[in-house]
């Protein structure tokens, strides 16, 4: 790929200036969300999207992340590099300038990109206010000059001139200690979020190299859109052969879509705006959803597969099956929602809709034959939804009067869902523990028998005819799919308590499986947790203590001045410890380990979803095979 190197068009005049850094190490969760592991993650794909920007504008095809022993990254393309000509804001070289001032960038105004991605534009000087250290390395016509930052502070003045026989931007960093819960990047996160790109961006290279395992992966595609859609389906049937793709623009907007059906139950949506994971949806996906409703019903009805009589598909109808990747790229994306990525742009709507509808008429007629699977299997969804609609007024009648709660709820004396919980828990035994020491004031508790149906491979009617997954609606009392409605929600924490066993696992992950695929806001709000029981209850003397991992117990064992004296017992289930001690190791809030549920990769985890509980054999054996060594406790 030939790149245009108009080095001499990028200079301090396309940088513009809005704000300073001061509130970001002050406050840096209203900048990269928090300071956990995302956090820490948002920072290595904040100085990524600034090299994604040099290629969606034309001049960069190769992007390198290397993860350093020490936890540092190092991220290099081959782009035009930042400007060091002195910038008129205050005389200083503009390459500092965009690494201390918040909003200072080529994104702003008529800067240097028509269409930029990030983190709404405040880029790398955030990188730089929460790194320790952070050198910046310039190469423009053959000379390279750097710089040297600490805590976003420079310690150095840009340096005199080398030669170099390359041309880009390198930024070296250390994420703050001082900052971040723990400084420890995970690959897998990390290789997700590059494959995306490198989809979105067809024709960019992304290599990414682990130097503490010595593990490395390059991403390269030239199929872009429909690429990606055959990528997320591979262990899916489709319907038709290749992907519907449509690809062009719509005044200033540039739209590019994939789509195909396959023989799950299941929709798979993906939507970007400027290349950020829209994971709330917004207007392009409104507009999308319209274009293929009006299109596919036409198209049925001229070719007679919808009957005169037979009323239109509805959206809803036609979700079944699709996997789906949206793209669009705005001068100015206006982003809103709980999570900051939904896109409000009024006017996207329309455009989306006028060219995805005019394009498929048009595909309709070439491809004639993908007309009826996409149709015959919204009209079998249909009949399900209706066949499913009186299980679904029975679900929603129950959970929206609150006045028929199912029998096996023990449900809590407050009303306040902010300040209550509820336990699902497996088997009547650990229930019944759960009921007799749990706080009756804030604590639900919801035992089930046995484990639940697997939704992954349901349709809609069977799910919600199964009186479990009946009951888990009406305790919650929200509704689900677009029916969701979180202010009617009883419980603020919905707790998954199993044994810590193989069948708990299962169980936990059944779970799990329905929540993410039909009340997916229940991990974007937070309410979510996964009960952590102790593996060991360990008695020296009169002295009891409880150990959640192996490394505990060997720690009260040799520490034990008399290790032979030390009793253990292994907990294989909840139905093994009396209440107090339930309450005490697992529901007291004072002592208890809860691990909150989020939703930090949607690819990945509906890649996992769909490995783990979906129809094809070979990926799991595959997957299992990958990750038995990972294992830390398996019962045989």
């Amino acid at each position: 790929m030939e790149l245009e190197q108009h080095v001499n068009d990028y200079g301090a005049e396309s940088i513009k200036v809005l704000e300073g850094l001061e509130a970001v190490r002050k406050r840096p969760g209203m900048y990269i969300g928090d300071t956990s592991e995302r956090g820490l993650h948002h920072l290595v794909y904040e100085v990524v999207d600034n090299a994604v920007d040099e290629a969606m504008a034309g001049y960069c095809n190769e992007i390198q992340i290397t993860i350093h022993m020490d936890e540092s990254i190092t991220v290099q393309d081959n782009g035009r590099g930042i400007p060091t000509d002195p910038h008129p804001y205050n005389g200083r070289p503009t390459s500092e300038v965009v690494l201390t001032v918040l909003h200072a960038g080529g994104k702003f105004g008529e800067g240097a990109y028509k269409v930029s991605g990030g983190l709404h534009g405040v880029g790398v000087s955030v990188v730089n206010a929460l790194s320790e250290w952070l050198v910046v390395t310039i190469a423009r016509d053959g000379i390279a000059k750097s710089q040297r930052f600490e805590r976003g502070i420079p310690v150095t003045d840009l340096s005199e001139g080398v030669k170099v026989d390359w041309q880009g931007t390198r930024i070296d960093y250390m994420p703050d200690r001082e900052i971040f819960e723990e400084v420890r990047h995970s690959l897998d996160t990390l290789k997700s979020r590059f494959k995306e790109l490198a989809f979105l961006n067809p024709g960019l290279k992304i290599s990414v190299l682990d130097e503490r395992t010595n593990d490395s992966r390059e991403y390269f595609f030239k199929g872009g859109i429909g690429a990606f859609v055959k990528y997320i389906d591979r262990d899916r049937n489709a319907l038709f052969d290749s992907p519907v793709v449509l690809s062009g623009t719509k005044g200033d907007i540039a739209i590019d879509v994939g789509f195909e059906y396959n023989d799950s139950y299941q929709e798979h949506m993906y939507t970007y705006a400027n290349l950020i994971h829209t994971i709330e949806g917004g207007t392009h996906l409104m507009g999308l959803r319209s274009a293929i409703t009006r299109a596919v019903n036409e198209a049925a009805r001229n070719g007679k597969i919808l009957r005169d009589k037979e009323e239109n598909l509805t959206g809803d109808d036609l979700k079944e099956g699709l996997t789906c990747v949206l793209s669009v790229k705005l001068g100015e994306p206006q982003f809103e929602g709980q999570t900051k990525t939904k896109l409000g742009n009024s006017e996207v709507r329309g455009a989306v809709d006028s060219f995805v509808y005019d394009g498929l008429m048009s595909i309709f007629e070439d491809r004639p034959e993908i007309v009826r699977p996409i149709a015959e299997k919204a009209i079998r969804a249909r009949r399900a939804r209706e066949a499913a609609k009186k299980a679904r007024e029975l679900v929603r009648k129950g959970a929206m009067s609150g006045m028929s709660l199912p029998g096996k709820l023990a449900d809590c004396s407050s009303k306040k869902a902010e300040n209550t919980e509820l336990y699902i828990v497996e088997g009547d035994s650990a229930g019944g523990s759960a009921k007799q020491g749990r706080d009756r004031k804030f604590q639900a508790i919801l035992p089930l028998r046995g484990k639940i149906l697997n939704v992954e491979k349901a349709a809609m009617d069977k799910m919600l005819s199964n009186r479990e997954i009946q009951t888990i609606i009406t305790a919650l009392g929200c509704g689900i799919g677009n029916e969701f409605d979180a202010s009617k929600l009883r419980y603020h924490k919905i707790i998954i308590m199993t044994d810590a066993d193989v069948d708990g696992a299962h169980i936990a992950t059944l779970l799990l499986t329905f929540f993410y695929r039909h009340m997916p806001e229940l991990l974007s709000l937070g309410y979510l947790y996964l009960a952590q029981p102790p593996l060991y209850r360990v008695q020296y003397g009169k002295t009891v203590n409880y150990c959640y991992t192996d490394k505990e117990l060997r720690e009260h064992v040799d520490n034990a001045a008399d290790p032979s004296k030390v009793n253990v017992q292994r907990y294989k289930g909840l139905g093994e410890m009396n209440p107090e001690q339930l309450w005490e190791t697992t529901m007291d809030p004072a002592n208890r380990i809860l691990k909150k549920v989020e939703l930090d990769d949607n690819l990945l985890a509906d890649e996992y979803f769909d490995i783990l509980m979906g129809d094809k054999v070979e990926p799991r054996r595959q997957f299992i095979i990958a990750n038995a060594q990972y294992v830390k406790n398996l019962d045989v």
